[in-house]
């Protein structure tokens, strides 16, 4: 991709949503980016999104890989193909990046996926190259992983991303914690670039969920319950306190009443037999305030 080609930005911060004055537009307009909010995704404003995207035929779509995922899947159930349009790459960021969602993305829009990942405070970290791996933006950003106790950990082993950005006209950063958890990846790519590697990006510290015996788990061990069971458009799991968690469900014509039972004994399983597990079926599950979408919070604070 280069400067200028067409893009379509699916975003939500408040911070460029609120920021369409003249001159943002005239720069929008040069660099031929158009901004589409993320913040609500009814059937009308989906309508919308489909529409927009089809009359701009862009060449590259960034945004949330749950606003991209929930578009595409309107358009499938619509009967409306996306996949001749011209998209060379979708760019995806600010959220954890499921494989589900990649194979959505690629197979609906007819394009690559690309994972990006960055801080409001540290500007983009790490990008993924066509080979898969996810440099990180050594040139100018530090990146540990530490423990608790703000030691770093060693190789192989999980921590919580801090950043040194050196970039930057003002005082840096030193040392910044993210809130986010993720692996190093000592191999060397096969790009070619030099450039270190981040493994995995677990997701933050808030997508992981603490069993009643104090068993640290992250929450895709919730999540594949979930995504097994037929007739579920949407979830969100909040995790209230060791012995009560709730889930938000949106469910479609094919969801049976005898899934709520699978999903209460599933959770009981890896959470603990005496855990009030509530299912709420919803209209709609809202997006955080920044406007993504947050598959599972937990307000329980891990061991560390």
């Amino acid at each position: 991709m280069d400067i200028g080609d067409p893009e379509m930005v699916i975003w939500g911060s408040p911070i460029e949503l609120g920021a369409q004055d003249r001159l943002r537009q005239m720069r929008d307009a040069m660099l031929r980016s158009r901004l589409l909010p993320a913040f609500e995704m009814s059937e009308a404003n989906l309508d919308g999104f489909v529409r927009a995207i089809r009359e701009a035929r862009p060449r590259m779509l960034f945004g949330y890989p749950s606003a991209l995922t929930h578009i595409a899947r309107h358009a499938e159930k619509r009967g409306i193909n996306m996949t001749d349009l011209g998209i060379r790459v979708a760019f995806v960021t600010s959220e954890r990046l499921y494989d589900e969602q990649r194979e959505t993305i690629g197979r609906l829009f007819g394009c690559r996926v690309a994972n990006g990942y960055g801080g409001r405070d540290a500007g983009f970290i790490a990008h993924e190259c066509p080979e898969g791996g996810m440099h990180l933006m050594a040139e100018d950003i530090i990146v540990e992983l530490v423990d608790g106790q703000g030691q770093v950990v060693p190789d192989g082993e999980p921590g919580e991303i801090v950043v040194t950005h050196l970039g930057t006209r003002d005082f840096p950063f030193v040392r910044y914690r993210t809130g986010d958890v993720a692996l190093m990846d000592k191999r060397a790519c096969a790009c070619g670039r030099g450039l270190p590697l981040l493994k995995e990006i677990q997701g933050r510290t808030t997508d992981f969920v603490v069993a009643a015996d104090g068993t640290v788990m992250h929450g895709l061990s919730l999540i594949y319950i979930l995504r097994d069971l037929p007739g579920i458009q949407s979830f969100k799991v909040i995790q209230e306190a060791l012995d009560h968690t709730r889930v938000l469900l949106i469910a479609e014509p094919a969801f049976s009443r005898d899934s709520i039972d699978a999903i209460v004994s599933g959770f009981r399983r890896r959470l603990g037999a005496h855990v009030r597990v509530e299912v709420d079926l919803v209209d709609a599950i809202p997006p955080e305030r920044s406007g993504k979408f947050r598959y599972i919070v937990s307000h329980v604070v891990a061991p560390r």
